[in-house]
């Protein structure tokens, strides 16, 4: 059904049905009761892009997103992917996913700001040096950053946690257990939560008369195969860490999974802590020690106000919020224990037989520990 039709039995003008569809103040009251009664009679459906075009705006947020094969995998993406496009639906607005090349992201929002196909943005994985929120913020588009950018001055709307805080966290525990050769498994350090807890990881080093070991310290993309290849290089060195802290759920699975291979009883041969866990999808049967955030719906919500409120005007360096982390204790992490001598026997070919290695492969040591809890 066509405004042509609804102009017809009313005898207005289009214009003047358009604008009363539209809101316009100066339409009479009366006259946009009735227009809005035909069109509900009449089942109208408005032209979405054209509606857009006329009122200069596209009514959709976009997230600009290197689609990768592990991306597809994250679970916590979709899941804040999901909440906010149910909030921003709520508003009768749109998320639109737009890939792009890991190699040429920035082109991807040119288009999208030159077809005027979103009003707004949402930045996830904030770098230290982001062209991206320099971008939005010279072409004057609204965007919300997951994430802060350390060298980005201007003022801006964002949502994080405090990573630095949380690394230390799990630093300072596993140091408490009594380690004190520990690894460091980190995303690049352009991003900037991975920089962030590099520094809460070395500020505890630090604190506690420690320093980290150069060849302890292993960056790996964001996936579960570099993470994977990055707990085995972390393995076969001399003398292995006897604790290991990763700093992303991604690298974590595949971290995880390393040490279960080669033969290592998490908590006890090997200490184990990740960054946001392994995810409600993961088949190892106990509880990975974990720095913990708030649910991915939960952001993903928040992010999705934080959007909303700047498109009513809100200024951005009031939309900033910053949330604590807190540590959630499992069953990987425990005192120190013989990490070096069994590794080394495992990776020089001296491993217990097959069925006492499938054995170990999921499983931790359920030795007595602090009980599983929140800590903050």
């Amino acid at each position: 059904m066509s405004l042509k039709k609804i102009a017809e039995e009313l005898g207005l003008s289009l214009t003047t049905v358009s604008r009363a569809l539209n809101g316009y103040p100066e339409v009479a009251e009366s006259t946009r009761i009735a227009v809005q009664k035909a069109a509900v009679r009449l089942h109208y459906q408005p032209d979405a892009r054209a509606r857009g075009l006329a009122l200069g705006r596209a009514d959709a947020v976009g997230i600009v997103f290197p689609i990768t094969p592990s991306d597809l995998g994250d679970l916590q993406f979709l899941e804040v992917a999901h909440a906010m496009s149910e909030r921003f639906a709520q508003a009768g607005m749109d998320l639109l996913i737009i890939s792009a090349s890991v190699k040429d992201e920035l082109t991807a929002y040119k288009r999208a700001i030159a077809g005027r196909r979103v009003d707004a943005f949402i930045v996830a994985r904030t770098k230290v040096d982001d062209d991206r929120l320099e971008l939005l913020q010279s072409r004057r588009v609204p965007f919300v950053a997951y994430g802060r950018s350390a060298n980005f001055a201007a003022p801006y709307a964002w949502f994080d946690f405090d990573n630095v805080a949380g690394a230390r966290m799990g630093t300072e525990r596993l140091i408490g257990f009594g380690h004190r050769a520990i690894g460091y498994l980190g995303a690049p350090p352009a991003y900037n939560f991975a920089a962030q807890r590099f520094e809460g990881f070395t500020g505890a080093l630090h604190s506690a008369g420690l320093a980290p070991k150069l060849d302890a310290v292993q960056r790996c993309a964001l996936d579960r195969r570099s993470g994977y290849a990055a707990m085995q290089r972390l393995l076969a060195l001399p003398e292995p860490p006897t604790a290991v802290l990763v700093d992303n759920h991604l690298a974590g699975i595949g971290a995880v999974h390393a040490a279960l291979h080669a033969g290592c009883v998490l908590g006890q041969d090997l200490s184990v802590i990740v960054y946001d866990g392994l995810g409600p999808d993961s088949v190892i049967r106990s509880p990975i020690t974990s720095i913990d955030q708030p649910t991915a719906t939960l952001v993903g919500t928040l992010l999705a106000e934080l959007m909303l409120a700047q498109l009513k005007g809100a200024a951005p360096e009031s939309l900033q919020r910053l949330r604590m982390p807190a540590l959630l204790a499992g069953e990987s992490d425990g005192p120190p224990g013989k990490t070096r001598s069994r590794v080394a026997t495992q990776l020089s070919g001296g491993t217990s037989t097959a069925s006492a290695s499938a054995v170990s492969m999921y499983s931790v040591s359920s030795r007595s520990r602090p009980p599983s809890k929140r800590q903050t």
